[in-house]
Formats: structure tokens, C-alpha cells, sequence
């Protein structure tokens, strides 16, 4: 259902198609939730790590059923480090989907339970990068393909650097195995997001980001727990219709559920959907 509009000087976010004026929107434009009405939905594809769904829905109660196929996600966190010479950190890794070695900022999935957001970013810099950080601030959400997947992405801002201790070091492997890293001024990151040198979307993004941060003297920038409602464990239930089925157990819930499987089953998607 769509809701009515906010009205003027209520001081909360506009909602709703053809509410929010373009002209004057200003600190009220906001992406809401609005979750239509499901008639039912089923896995397609079942994958090692994500699977393909499909939904039935209607934008209106007495609207046609529409069909979408698209990727069922369960979001990822990603870390643009910067230290004290306002360099920032990048690592180079191959992707397989592109056939290319991309310029990128440490990331990974949440594909942990119960790992809550920002210590799930602390874990992939220190697996990535062999890094630790003091600081942290949320730089920027975003979805990576929201037509096709329900991946939602935060970018934090990672600042006070340290290094794990070497008894706590992770074994890198895989693509993983291959990572290299360079740290350069923020400013050259920039030039090379904008002369297409770089296209991984959280590097590209949290670069703009970044820039634009310190611009302002990173004023403004939310705490690290600050709440994440596009996050797919946050968004309200879908109206009407049956439950979603239960995905089967990924390789990370097979390895808790037999210990014999060993530290490399519990991490097999390092590097995959970062």
C-alpha cells in the first residue's frame, strides 16, 4: 500500500510514490521500505553460496501477478582504510565472473550467524589485510544490482591502523592466496575511479565517499553500529502470501554442523561475492 504523504514540517523522511518533490526534498529524500503483496515464491536455482528466487507478486491489491527472478543475498560489509597520510589501502585480486584483476577495498559476506555488521568488516580486514583498525565509522550503504539481487553493501570508514599479531594471522587462500596490496593518497584513488582505472562498486563508491568525507573533514559520518535498515535480515516481511522456503544450509552450516570438515569448509566463499 502506499502511503500517504508526510505532511509539511512533520520533520520525518517522505514515503511513497509521488511524494517527495524533487526540487525541495532536501534531508526528506530517502529510499523507504514499501514490500508489496506476494502471492508466492520458490528457489530456482540453489547455489553453494546464494540462490536464484522467484517472486510472484502485485503492486496492488487487484493488480496482475508479476514474476521476478533474482538473487537471494545475504549482503556483504567492505572497509576503505585510510591512515594518517590520508592514503587509503587497496588490494588486487582476480575475479573470475569479469576474467580480469580488480582494484578493490577488503570485503566479504555476512554469511555468519550472528556476526553482527561492523565486527564482520573487522574480521575480513584482518583476513584480507593482516590489519586491525581503532576507528570506525559507517561511510555509505548501498545495493550492488538491486534489480537482479537483494545484496546490500556497507562501505566503513577504517582509521587508527594496526596489524594482527602473528599468532592470530589467517592463511590466505584460493584467489585470496593471490591478493596484493598498494597504499596511495586518496586523490590518485580518485583520479583513477574517474578516468575508469577502477570498477569494483565498493571501491568506486567508497572512494567517491571518502573524498567527499574528508572534504567536510569527515564530519557527519555515522557511528559504526548505527542501524542498517536496507540490510535483508532488517526488511519488514513481505504482505499476504505463504513463507519464503527455508534455503538449504550452506557449506558454512554443513562445516558447523560436522567440526570434521575442518577451518577451510567454514570459509569456502572467500572472495567470491566481496
Amino acid at each position: 500500500m502506499v502511503s500517504q504523504p508526510t505532511p509539511a514540517g512533520a520533520g520525518e523522511h517522505l514515503t511513497g510514490p509521488g511524494d517527495v518533490d524533487p526540487a525541495g526534498a532536501g534531508d526528506h529524500l530517502a529510499d523507504h521500505h514499501n514490500p508489496r503483496i506476494k502471492v508466492d515464491s520458490e528457489v530456482v536455482y540453489e547455489g553453494r553460496i546464494w540462490n536464484v528466487v522467484k517472486d510472484r507478486f502485485r503492486l496492488t491489491g487487484d493488480g496482475k501477478p508479476l514474476e521476478r527472478d533474482y538473487i537471494e543475498h545475504p549482503g556483504a560489509v567492505a572497509v576503505l582504510v585510510m591512515n594518517d597520510d590520508d592514503e587509503i589501502l587497496l588490494i588486487n585480486q582476480y575475479r573470475q565472473p569479469t576474467g580480469m584483476n580488480l582494484w578493490e577495498i577488503p570485503a566479504g559476506l555476512l554469511d555468519v550467524t550472528g556476526e553482527d555488521f561492523q565486527p564482520a568488516a573487522a574480521r575480513e580486514l584482518a583476513e584480507e589485510t593482516d590489519l586491525t583498525a581503532d576507528t570506525w565509522h559507517v561511510l555509505v550503504d548501498f545495493f550492488n544490482s538491486p534489480g537482479s539481487s537483494s545484496e546490500a553493501i556497507r562501505i566503513y570508514l577504517a582509521r587508527g591502523i594496526g596489524t594482527v599479531p602473528h599468532h592470530e594471522l589467517h592463511e590466505r587462500t584460493d584467489e585470496e592466496a593471490e591478493i596484493e596490496e598498494a597504499w596511495l593518497p586518496l586523490d590518485e584513488a580518485l583520479n583513477a575511479v574517474l578516468e575508469g582505472r577502477i570498477h569494483n562498486p565498493s571501491a568506486v563508491t567508497g572512494i567517491l565517499a571518502a573524498s567527499v568525507a574528508r572534504g567536510r573533514g569527515f564530519a557527519g559520518l555515522r557511528p559504526a553500529d548505527a542501524p542498517w535498515s536496507a540490510h535483508p535480515s532488517q526488511r519488514p516481511e513481505r504482505p499476504a502470501g505463504p513463507a519464503r522456503p527455508e534455503p538449504a544450509p550452506g557449506p558454512r552450516a554443513a562445516a558447523q554442523a560436522d567440526p570434521a570438515q575442518g577451518a577451510s569448509a567454514a570459509h569456502p566463499a572467500q572472495g567470491q561475492g566481496d
